[in-house]
């Protein structure tokens, strides 16, 4: 198995299960990340997913070495295109990620977690993309999403480098928004997936694509699309149910609709 999955209610954790191998990036785990988001595109009473890894020493260190080693030039090809659309998937999903960063995130983990909404760190977890100094470049949206994220003197930094960075200067940068102490990752991160997912889904949904949707287009443009996510909040039944629940001093109950 390459991903356990779990859950919890209205969230699910998504574990990537390799601790053996630091939970690096198989053909097989693709496989299972975009099995499962298929799946969870259609699951309505799904909220919010909490990504993380399996033990405490590694999220994701990266592609699988030895299973690249026995790979052909076409077969790479084929990897990377399959890393790029399951990482686009969480991009595009209608519910909000979170990467439990329990160890260390680097190369495409770090990619992994760059295509998640929000990230939370173990006080011990180190990130890095050391592409560099393996004589290629981040292949999976890393030098793409962290300039986004970061800045492009930040992202520069980190690529040209290769350096690795603990967890206090990512939250400095804006790359983790929050830090767990030890023990407590899991729980943080299920905690700030909670207060995700007691909101509305739909409301979710059309403010994940107005912000990622509108953070590069002129600003009148962005404006627009934003109007248009709002409009599409107006006539859902979860907008009357909210409104019901203010009024009548009670806790809303959403279905997404």
């Amino acid at each position: 198995m390459d991903l356990r999955v779990e859950r919890r209610d209205a969230v699910e954790v998504w574990t990537i299960d390799g601790a053996s191998r630091r939970n690096s990036i198989t053909v097989g785990l693709l496989g299972a990340l975009r099995a499962q988001l298929a799946r969870a595109g259609g699951d309505r009473a799904l909220r919010c997913v909490v990504i993380t890894g399996d033990g405490d020493k590694a999220f994701c260190a990266g592609a699988d070495l030895k299973e690249r080693a026995g790979m052909s030039a076409d077969d790479v090809h084929r990897f990377h295109e399959g890393l790029r659309d399951a990482l686009r998937g969480i991009e595009q999903a209608p519910q909000p990620f979170v990467a439990a960063l329990n160890g260390a995130a680097l190369g495409g983990g770090l990619e992994l977690a760059l295509a998640c909404d929000l990230r939370v760190a173990a006080d011990s977890a180190q990130l890095g993309l050391p592409e560099v100094a393996l004589g290629i470049i981040p292949g999976g949206g890393g030098t793409q999403r962290l300039a986004r994220l970061v800045g492009v003197a930040r992202a520069k930094d980190l690529v040209l480098t290769a350096r690795r960075i603990g967890a206090a200067e990512a939250l400095a940068m804006g790359l983790v928004t929050q830090i767990a102490p030890p023990g407590r990752l899991l729980d943080d991160a299920l905690a700030l997936a909670g207060r995700i997912a007691r909101n509305a889904p739909v409301s979710l949904r059309q403010a994940k694509r107005a912000i990622d949707g509108g953070f590069h287009l002129p600003l009148e443009e962005a404006l627009a699309l934003e109007h248009r996510m709002y409009q599409d909040c107006l006539g859902t039944r979860d907008r009357r149910e909210a409104l019901a629940a203010f009024a009548e001093k009670r806790p809303p109950v959403f279905t997404g609709e």
